[in-house]
This record gives structure tokens, C-alpha cells and sequence, in this order.
């Protein structure tokens, strides 16, 4: 509870709000009209009017009943788990196609909500005369405008995932892996982004720093190119608007061949954190893998944890532990983003699993098989290539699957 209650001052702190207190209350049941029993109600109430609190941040979602009667029962603004998330990442988006997705998932939660905003319900706009009928009812017209909006920013966010498809499409044709970061916010991600490409992206002790999605070119041993992406970070109940506003956003986890799942080890709730990342996870359709880091489903990636911060862990008895754990498990490297160590580590293990299972094959093409070359190429990775007279001599690393393709389509070349 206490870990949660940090979180969710740190959601506050997040968009500079002032934060005068904290407080936890174990709700044993749920109060359909204000979620909190009346005693806690009052409890609130009166320290709210101590300090003349002028908003309060309920750390669970609510319904808009429940919103609207604790602000009455407080006389303070009320927002939620939710409305709060919707705010940071609303101050956060950088990019048109961030925006976009933003007010989206705004527009879907307070869809619901507008019978909190009207208090005018019974005033009614006049209809255009010659339809006859009252007209409609000031709600009904808002809803019907944000259903409007929001049909506009869905197709606009179609043609931003048409054109995601593409170069997704394109980078598949090219023999160079994708590699996604993924985790829990404030895990440390963008950092380990800065560390293994070189790159200058936001990196603070911060919640939801890294609200766009960056890609950039990394080399690791024996791979001279890969893509690696960064995205935004998950928490624990992230709202479902969010999670279908940023589908499109988050598609590259899906399409990437090797995905490193960054957690904060030195956090206390590190492997709640874990549990959380990989529902999100499952909810996108990329399914977590087992031990052996091979994907759960035939065309999932594979995963690696990196258990970040290292640097964090100062008591001995505690680092030897985790170290000892992480030499236990398979897949699994211990590294600070922040100092560097373990990166050499976590590079090798992600060529390795990128590389696992890939043969280099020795093939002659005649000199007319362009189509066949032109598919190594894309495929594969052309290690060596030699030209005489009549025929082409190359030397390819190939995913046996990838040629036992190769050899139904274009015949045994060997």
C-alpha cells in the first residue's frame, strides 16, 4: 500500500501539482454512491477544510455518481486514477500523432462524465422547425459532437497506422531485427535507450517522461544493424482508454523480433510492477514468454529482463541475493542504465537471442536469379557475396524456417 500511495504522488508531482497530503484507506467494500464509507468521507472532508485543499486525487477510478458526490460531500475538485493519467500524458505529447491519441482516450472518458458537467439537463435547443419535436437536450447534442470528434480523430489515426504498416513493412523486408523496450514507467527505459544507442531522448526521474515512440540504429556483436525502439511505460491500472489510443503506438512491440522488458529491481513492488507490464502485454496480443526466452506464441518475440538500476541496490546482503538470482534464471541481465554496467552483458545476450538458431549457408545462384537474390537479401544477412562469369557465390546467415522457404520457392541452390 505504501508503494502504491508513493505512485500515486508521484502521478501528482508528475503535472507540478502541489501535494499536501497523502493518505490510504482500506476500502473493504466498494460504496456504490461514494466508494469510501461515510466515516472516511468525513475524515477527508475535515482535512480538506483544514488546509482549504482545492482538488483531490482519488487514486481508483470512479464513477461519475461517486465523482460528483465526493466533490459535494468536500467541496473541492475530484479526479480519479484515470482523469489524472489523461492529464499527464495530455501535457506530455509531443508529436500530432501523440495529441491525437490523447484526446481520443480524453473524449472517451468523459463521454461518460457529462452528466457530471450539465446542470442544465432540462434546457432544450430548439430543433430546426421544419423536423418538428422538441429538439434535442444540450446533453444529448455534447455527446453527439464528441461522437462526431471522435469518429474524425479515429480515421486520422487509421492513416498514421497505414502508415506505421508501411514502414513496418519495409523495415521487414530488411535483414535488420527490431528490438523494443518495454516496462514499467520510471523503470529506466529511455535511459537504457540513451546508453546503447547514444541518443539525446528525455530521460528524468519522472513518471511517463517518454510519451512518443523513438527508433534508432544500434550495433551489436556480430549484428551490424538493429532497430531499437523505445516506448511509453505501463503502470498498474492503466486506463483502457489509453491502452486503445496508443494500439498503434505500441503495434511495434508486436512486430519486434527480441523485446527487453526494463524493471526497476531496486523498487519494493518491482515484481508487482511485472505482473502489471505483462497483463498490458497480454491485452496487446504479445504474450509473455517461458523460461527458455522462446515466445509464447509461434510469432512472438522473444523477451530478455533487464533488471535496471543495479546501482540502487547498496546493501550487500541484498545485491548478492539478486546477482545470485539473475545468474539462476535464463534470459535474465542485471545492469545500470545510468552507469553502464552490465550493457556489455545485455548486448551479447541480445545478439545471441537474435542469432539463435540462424545458420550461415553457402549458396551459388545463377547469374539470372535476381528474384533469388533480391529475397536473401531481404531475409537475411549477405555475409559474403562473389561474382564470376555465369554466377553469383554467396555466403548467407539464414533462420533454418527462412530457408527451407527459400528452397520451396526458388529450388535447392546449395
Amino acid at each position: 500500500m505504501a508503494a502504491r500511495l508513493e505512485e500515486a504522488r508521484g502521478l501528482a508531482l508528475a503535472i507540478g501539482l502541489d501535494v499536501v497530503d497523502a493518505l490510504a484507506y482500506r476500502v473493504r467494500q466498494s460504496r456504490p454512491a461514494t466508494l469510501l464509507g461515510a466515516g472516511q468521507v468525513e475524515q477527508v472532508a475535515e482535512r480538506i477544510a483544514q488546509d482549504a485543499i482545492e482538488l483531490v486525487v482519488v487514486d481508483n477510478s470512479l464513477t461519475p455518481v461517486q465523482q460528483s458526490n465526493l466533490e459535494k460531500a468536500w467541496n473541492a475538485k475530484v479526479i480519479d486514477r484515470t482523469g489524472l493519467i489523461l492529464e499527464i500524458f495530455g501535457e506530455r505529447a509531443a508529436t500530432a500523432e501523440g495529441r491525437l491519441q490523447v484526446e481520443l482516450a480524453h473524449l472517451d472518458y468523459q463521454a461518460g462524465r457529462l452528466v457530471r458537467s450539465w446542470t442544465h439537463l432540462e434546457r432544450q435547443r430548439g430543433g430546426f422547425g421544419f423536423l418538428g419535436g422538441p429538439g434535442e437536450t444540450q446533453i444529448e447534442a455534447d455527446r453527439r459532437m464528441i461522437r462526431d470528434r471522435m469518429a474524425r480523430i479515429r480515421r486520422e489515426l487509421d492513416q498514421v497506422t497505414r502508415t506505421r504498416g508501411l514502414h513496418r513493412a519495409r523495415r521487414q523486408r530488411a535483414p535488420w531485427p527490431v528490438i523494443a523496450l518495454v516496462g514499467y514507467t520510471n523503470a529506466g527505459k529511455s535511459t537504457l535507450f540513451n546508453r546503447l544507442t547514444g541518443a539525446g531522448v528525455l530521460a528524468q526521474d519522472m513518471l511517463f517522461a517518454t510519451l512518443d515512440p523513438t527508433m534508432r540504429q544500434i550495433s551489436l556483436p556480430g549484428i551490424d544493424k538493429a532497430i531499437l525502439s523505445d516506448t511509453v511505460g505501463f503502470v498498474s491500472d492503466l486506463p483502457h482508454q489509453l491502452i486503445a489510443a496508443f494500439r498503434a503506438t505500441l503495434e511495434e512491440v508486436l512486430s519486434a523480433d527480441l523485446i527487453l522488458h526494463v524493471r526497476d529491481i531496486a523498487h519494493p513492488d518491482s515484481e508487482a510492477q511485472k505482473a502489471d507490464v505483462l497483463d498490458v502485454l497480454g491485452e496487446l496480443g504479445a504474450l509473455p514468454t517461458g523460461e527458455d526466452g522462446e515466445a509464447a506464441s509461434m510469432h512472438g518475440p522473444a523477451v530478455i529482463e533487464v533488471w535496471n538500476k543495479a546501482d540502487l541496490v547498496t546493501d550487500p546482503d541484498h545485491r548478492a541475493a539478486i546477482i545470485a538470482r539473475a545468474g539462476r534464471e535464463e534470459h535474465v541481465v542485471l545492469v545500470s542504465a545510468l552507469s553502464g554496467e552490465g550493457v556489455t552483458d545485455l548486448q551479447r545476450a541480445m545478439a545471441d537471442l537474435l542469432g539463435k538458431g540462424h545458420r550461415r549457408y553457402e549458396l551459388r545462384l545463377a547469374a539470372s536469379e535476381g528474384a533469388a537474390l533480391a529475397w536473401l537479401h531481404a531475409h537475411g544477412e549477405v555475409l559474403a557475396l562473389e561474382h564470376d562469369e555465369d554466377a553469383v557465390q554467396l555466403s548467407v546467415r539464414l533462420a533454418p524456417a527462412d530457408f527451407d522457404r527459400f528452397q520451396r520457392q526458388f529450388g535447392t541452390q546449395v
